[in-house]
């Protein structure tokens, strides 16, 4: 296990493996080189990437078994020139974070962050707090319509927005306006919603240009990656009223947040908590735990990463 998870994954894994904690190990280089040429799983959390150079000193290795729907920090490419399955965990925290992509767009937009803190100053009967934007007449512009990306899409048209997207190819089951062209959208919506996980395609995929085709109204929300959004660039927007606002989960350099989007009122700022609720933390945790025990059982990866040459199971 490569940094710690919740217990119940630390003890489910117990019970059926020899378990290696890495963060606790001293000397890594002498455990690689000792007990790595007998490891044949990899539990990956959050904090250490599983990178090229540690899956080839782990020539054993089978599987790497990631805890998150986002796996950029596993070099996936590489695992499965070795053989080695990659896998995450999709669909169990789809609807959660919807929920919080919601939550943030509504804080974002009516302003309720900034309205909490002026009822906790004491300041409401000393002076009104100013009228906020509003949801109505909006269109929400989603870039990267994948599982989460429709679920927030269901969400949005029971509040009356519009719906369009963008991402590498139009869907065929999907009704909702399509764009091939990202700055085309961003000119043509109020709120961009980014989704999208990180990695060097999207990296700084929103920068001056794409905040600047949002206009003067539009407001930027990223539940996905922090890496996705170029912050220099968004600060800059927000200060020169280039957009209206913006609501993030997710920072280039987390737990570090800018000092100036701390300082912003028109920013609502959340500390990576997207599908951070005990029930749906729990059930990643048990589909970390469940595709070790399929593989080593069955032979099969029960959620595998596209890299990987394996059918879902």
């Amino acid at each position: 296990m490569t940094d710690p998870m919740l217990p119940l994954v630390v003890e489910e894994i117990e019970k059926r493996f020899t378990l290696h904690r890495l963060w606790e190990i001293a000397d890594r280089d002498e455990f690689l080189r000792t007990v790595g040429p007998r490891v044949r799983g990899v539990a990956a959390g959050v904090l250490v990437p599983v990178d090229a150079a540690l899956i080839d000193a782990l020539p054993a290795l089978e599987i790497v078994a990631k805890f998150g729907v986002g796996y950029e920090s596993v070099d996936a490419v590489h695992a499965a020139t070795r053989g080695v399955v990659v896998t995450n965990t999709p669909d169990v925290l789809t609807e959660e974070v919807a929920d919080t992509a919601l939550g943030l767009l509504l804080m974002t937009v009516r302003r309720l962050g900034a309205a909490e803190r002026f009822v906790r100053r004491g300041d409401w009967g000393k002076a009104k707090f100013p009228l906020s934007p509003t949801l109505r007449g909006r269109t929400l512009g989603i870039l990267g319509l994948g599982r989460i990306g429709k679920a927030i899409a269901t969400r949005a048209e029971a509040f009356g927005l519009e719906i369009a997207y963008h991402g590498r190819h139009r869907q065929a089951d999907v009704a909702y306006r399509y764009y091939d062209s990202l700055h085309a959208m961003a000119r043509d919506v109020d709120i961009l919603m980014v989704v999208v996980p990180g990695g060097p395609e999207t990296e700084k995929l929103i920068d001056a240009h794409i905040l600047k085709a949002l206009g003067p109204d539009g407001v930027l929300i990223n539940i996905g990656r922090g890496s996705t959004v170029d912050e220099a660039a968004l600060i800059a927007a927000l200060e020169a009223r280039t957009i209206l606002a913006a609501g993030l989960d997710v920072f280039e350099n987390e737990p570090h947040v800018p000092e100036a989007l701390i300082a912003n009122d028109d920013v609502v700022l959340l500390p990576h908590v997207g599908s951070a609720s005990q029930h749906t933390r729990d059930a990643m945790g048990r589909l970390v735990v469940n595709n070790l025990v399929s593989w080593f059982s069955e032979g099969r990866p029960l959620t595998p990463v596209p890299e990987t040459p394996f059918p879902r199971g």
